[in-house]
């Protein structure tokens, strides 16, 4: 059933009464609804949609819209100890104003010849990424971290013919959710436990678990715990002795003082640069990134956009495009590697300007920042009676484990004071990991300055109190 407002929509061509007329008689129908004739009739929900009623002015949308984005509360009005998956790190006002540049905002797709620059910016990025990862290949980016790991084992089963993947436990609960999602009809999967001590792989288990089926072992370094991996090199060493491939996800924020995976062994990294000059955004401002070495065996499987230089007809003149473009599902539609709509193209614009504005050096204070206030905020902590660390002898970068097991509140009590106080306490993982009941993970960056990490003990204490 259709429904004709009697007003013009003004964002609507053609949208009077006596235009929409004109259309159906020129196409030789009575209504609109014959349109869909061909639809069963029991498929057809034969009635209005239960709305409310539109509003008639952009005004009195916008009012409605404010009010209910007035009801969130943002860590711009709170101070903020949640990560997992979504950072808060400090974004430089040019990384706002070169996204928002026309050419730039519509980054979506377009050939290189009406790209406005476009193409170069993109180059640029994966040049960076490149250096920063000391690999030779990265993707223009897929939608986020999480498919960029999933995607990165579907590479890694096709490139050595197996189709078992072997995963370690200590990862966030979003992006195995992902993945398993992603593959499950396609792959197979082990999955090897944490070290209770050092929150790392556990050794023993995964020597035991390779096989000749073995695609793959896939860790995160670091992990969901905020543990590095002091096992790293060893465990790419292990995967290469029984012929399958090693994927690391690495954040690029923590490559300015971590050594990058290709250096102790990793075969593809992936990961999200929403760390990289993009804000929290409602769950949103992601986008994922795979990098290899220059092999064809790993090229020819990337589902989506590379980006490449050549030079022109004329000397010392250079040009942009697409590298290997038929094996995407552009060119190849349904036989292509993986199925590739919209991408996050501006995302890695904006993660490139990020990267050149910070530099070699940038990145590497950055780095030391980050892990010099988590390592404050473990000791700050840990020194309230009741509250312990888990895996308090491991190097930690960015996040941490919380025990208030020794308490008589749970973590959501907790947190739900903390909120009363005006600070958002960390992410409860009592449901993921049944063995630490009543533990929290907490994330320290470089916006959050030693009175902002005293502020949480200090509060922490009189809460536990």
């Amino acid at each position: 059933m259709s429904k004709v407002l009697a007003s013009t929509n003004p964002y609507i061509p053609n949208s009077t009464t006596r235009a929409k007329e004109e259309m159906l008689r020129t196409i030789g129908i009575q209504d609109i609804d014959s349109l869909f004739s061909a639809i069963p009739s029991e498929l057809k929900l034969n009635r209005l949609l239960n709305l409310p009623e539109p509003y008639q002015s952009e005004y009195e949308l916008q009012k409605h819209v404010t009010k209910i984005l007035d009801k969130n509360t943002s860590t711009n009005e709170r101070l903020s100890f949640l990560g997992s998956g979504c950072y808060q790190h400090f974004v430089p006002a040019v990384c706002d104003e070169i996204n928002s540049r026309n050419e730039f905002l519509t980054a979506y797709s377009g050939k290189a010849y009406e790209d406005h620059g476009r193409w170069q910016a993109l180059f640029e990025y994966t040049s960076l990424m490149a250096e920063l990862l000391n690999m030779d290949v990265v993707n223009l980016p897929t939608y986020d971290g999480l498919q960029a790991a999933a995607t990165a084992m579907r590479m890694a089963a096709n490139i050595s013919g197996r189709k078992e993947i072997i995963l370690a436990k200590a990862i966030q609960p979003d992006k195995l959710s992902k993945i398993m999602e992603y593959n499950r009809h396609l792959l197979t999967f082990k999955f090897i436990n944490f070290d209770p001590l050092t929150g790392g792989m556990d050794l023993s288990q995964l020597e035991q678990s390779l096989s000749s089926d073995t695609a793959a072992i896939y860790f995160d370094n670091p992990n969901f715990f905020g543990v590095i991996e002091s096992n790293a090199g060893e465990i790419c060493s292990l995967a290469h002795q029984h012929g399958a491939l090693a994927i690391v996800g690495a954040d690029p924020i923590s490559l300015g003082i971590l050594k990058p995976p290709a250096d102790y062994g990793a075969d593809i990294a992936c990961g999200d640069i929403q760390s990289l000059g993009i804000h929290m955004q409602f769950g949103g401002g992601h986008a994922g990134y795979i990098a290899s070495r220059d092999e064809e065996k790993f090229v020819r499987e990337y589902p989506n956009r590379i980006v490449g230089i050549l030079p022109t007809r004329e000397e010392g003149e250079y040009g942009f495009g697409e590298v290997a473009f038929r094996r995407t599902s552009f060119e190849a539609r349904e036989s292509g590697k993986e199925w590739l709509g919209t991408m996050a193209n501006l995302w890695a614009i904006t993660a490139g300007v990020y990267l050149a504005l910070m530099g070699p050096q940038g990145m590497q204070e950055v780095g030391q920042t980050i892990t010099e206030r988590v390592n404050y905020a473990m000791r700050a902590l840990s020194s309230i009676d009741s509250i312990s660390l888990q895996f308090p002898q491991a190097a930690h970068f960015r996040e941490f484990v919380v025990d208030f097991s020794r308490t008589k509140k749970s973590v959501k009590e907790i947190n739900r004071d903390l909120l009363e106080r005006g600070i958002f306490g960390g992410l409860d993982i009592s449901a993921v990991f049944p063995q630490f009941q009543n533990h929290a993970v907490y994330c320290v960056t470089e916006v959050h300055t030693k009175e902002d990490i005293d502020d949480l003990a200090r509060n922490l204490a009189e809460v536990l109190s």
